[in-house]
């Protein structure tokens, strides 16, 4: 693949066509985005690091994720306005018992999943990009509780992006102190609007993903004016 493919920082979309295989309605022009986001202002992707306290560990800007590669020029985090504001409602509820946060992914371009499902066909814990994902939408975070002081992650059953049996919601082979911290958050979370993914504890959509656009824009060209 063209480096513009693998590294989703590129802006300049007359060097690189952006791909879409499967012929899906993609956002895929910051022109295009404007205008859908003038008509609903809730389809604005919204900056997460501007909620206050929050961590960021944005895996796939680093090498330290499952393909190996670095994916995002820089470690950035967006959701849809109402994903942000529910997220921003977690963390103030949180923060009552001196825990937060610690985003590891939230919006993903749909050029991101071509190249994961390229390195890992795995539909269990790689979304198909024949259909495209939620995360593509802005409507899905992968996440994990943090003292609040510190940033240092609550024990959780596997790290981050760990394809596994022992990742799933419903493992229960785990200490009490994982079992309980694991509730803590699927309970918040469900509170606020947001479903856990059956394979992935990490993982949570937010309510009425289906009705957001499939999005294939770069960071960079979102904050573009």
């Amino acid at each position: 693949l063209n480096l513009c493919f693998i590294l989703f920082g590129c802006t300049n979309e007359s060097k690189t066509e952006k791909l879409n295989p499967y012929n899906l309605d993609i956002t895929q022009s910051k022109d295009a985005y404007d205008r859908e986001v003038k008509q609903n202002p809730d389809w604005k992707l919204e900056d997460l690091s501007k909620i206050r306290g929050i961590y960021l560990d944005i895996r796939y800007a680093t090498t330290n994720n499952f393909t190996g590669k670095v994916i995002y020029l820089s470690p950035r985090a967006f959701a849809r306005m109402p994903v942000f504001d529910a997220l921003q409602k977690v963390q103030d509820s949180l923060s009552h018992f001196m825990i937060g946060l610690k985003i590891y992914d939230a919006y993903r371009p749909y050029a991101a999943s071509l190249k994961f499902f390229e390195v890992y066909p795995d539909t269990n814990f790689v979304a198909n990009p024949r259909n495209g994902s939620r995360h593509n939408r802005g409507c899905a975070v992968d996440l994990t509780l943090v003292e609040l002081s510190t940033g240092k992650e609550l024990p959780m059953p596997t790290e981050y992006d760990n394809f596994t049996e022992k990742a799933h919601p419903d493992y229960k082979d785990l200490p009490d102190t994982v079992l309980t911290n694991r509730k803590l958050l699927f309970g918040i979370m469900e509170h606020f609007g947001f479903s856990y993914y059956p394979t992935e504890w990490w993982h949570f959509d937010y309510k009425g993903w289906e009705k957001y656009k499939l999005l294939d824009l770069t960071f960079e060209e979102l904050e573009r004016r």
